[in-house]
């Protein structure tokens, strides 16, 4: 996990410290499904996001558990069983996710209706 003190060094505000833990392509896609729909699986995850590659899909994971975001629980059983789940950290991202969703829903709905309604001028 990384000290507060570097993280201090590191970042001039918060806001680059946020998306330094959940930047990236793929960080935020694993968040999403780990918040909507509960404890997954590696296998589940990886068939939730079928372009993530298995080794991104654990380097994604593992930061996320160093950062405090995902709980890892592994079971003694043969073969193992390992699920993945977001922590009290975690879940309070969910609202911020939950918001960027939206936002990116009504500006691709709003895109559309704005090159549609260009198309309709350029025909008649």
């Amino acid at each position: 996990m990384k000290q507060l003190s570097q993280l201090n060094k590191e970042f001039n505000c918060e806001k680059e410290l946020t998306l330094a833990i959940i930047g990236g392509k793929w960080k935020m896609l694993i968040l999403w499904h780990l918040g909507r729909e509960g404890t997954k699986r590696f296998g589940e995850l990886k068939s939730l996001i079928p372009d993530i590659t298995p080794r991104m899909l654990v380097n994604q994971l593992r930061e996320l558990e160093e950062d405090l975001i995902v709980n890892r629980k592994v079971y003694p059983v043969v073969p193992p069983k390992v699920e993945y789940s977001l922590t009290k950290e975690g879940e309070s991202l969910m609202p911020i996710l939950t918001a960027m969703y939206d936002w990116g829903k009504n500006y691709r709905d709003t895109v559309l209706i704005n090159q549609e309604q260009k198309a309709e001028t350029l025909i008649k």
